[in-house]
């Protein structure tokens, strides 16, 4: 079964207390002039966005995957695919973006498909590397569910390498985090890597 969830937007995101008084510096300090109208909130405005950025420190696994761990009967492949990622570089503070895959087989229990996007949001918002998400959500699965199998793929974007530095606008990164059945037959790696290949080659 492959799914392609929905996602809808959380609520903007608490100040982030301090952010105001550092922006308001850091104008200063690339040549602006933090009092010109057009910069007046701006301070206020990134220490709201950064607060949204980083909500994934301030939550839990638990928060994230609620009461929606079931009891199922079945052993099929479950497959979410398409979820929108948004994090932050932790070597640079910018943005780096895509999506990620998430496969399991069940034994015994099944977690709601809005989960898995949760999930993803969970640890995406924080200072990251590509490489961490994907192991930190593989293990995420694995804890709620005991699966006999867990598989994620993840495609990103980052503006560190487009924007600045080797500046190569055409390039993606692609990371892989593979547990029990996943990683131990080499079958059940394919069937995942076929059903997520037609969204690879979209790309």
């Amino acid at each position: 079964m492959t799914i392609h969830p929905t996602i809808s937007a959380d609520d903007e995101g608490q100040e982030v207390p301090g952010l105001r008084d550092l922006t308001h510096g850091w104008l200063a300090a690339v040549g602006e002039d933090p009092e010109r109208e057009g910069l007046l909130k701006t301070p206020h405005r990134v220490a709201k966005a950064w607060g949204f950025l980083t909500a994934g420190y301030h939550k839990s696994l638990q928060d994230a995957a609620g009461d929606a761990v079931f009891e199922a009967d079945g052993s099929e492949m479950v497959i979410v695919k398409d979820i929108e990622f948004y994090s932050m570089c932790e070597h640079h503070m910018l943005p780096f973006y895509g999506r990620a895959h998430i496969a399991y087989i069940p034994d015994g229990k099944i977690l709601g498909l809005s989960k898995f996007a949760r999930i993803v949001d969970l640890y995406s918002r924080r200072l990251q590397v590509q490489e961490r998400i994907t192991t930190q959500i593989a293990d995420a699965v694995s804890e709620l569910l005991d699966p006999r199998g867990v598989a994620v793929l993840m495609e990103g974007v980052h503006l560190c390498m487009a924007m600045r530095g080797v500046q190569k606008q055409n390039s993606s990164t692609t990371t892989s985090a593979m547990r029990g059945l996943f990683k131990s037959d080499a079958r059940t790696r394919a069937e995942f890597m076929s059903a997520v290949q037609g969204t690879l080659r979209s790309r």
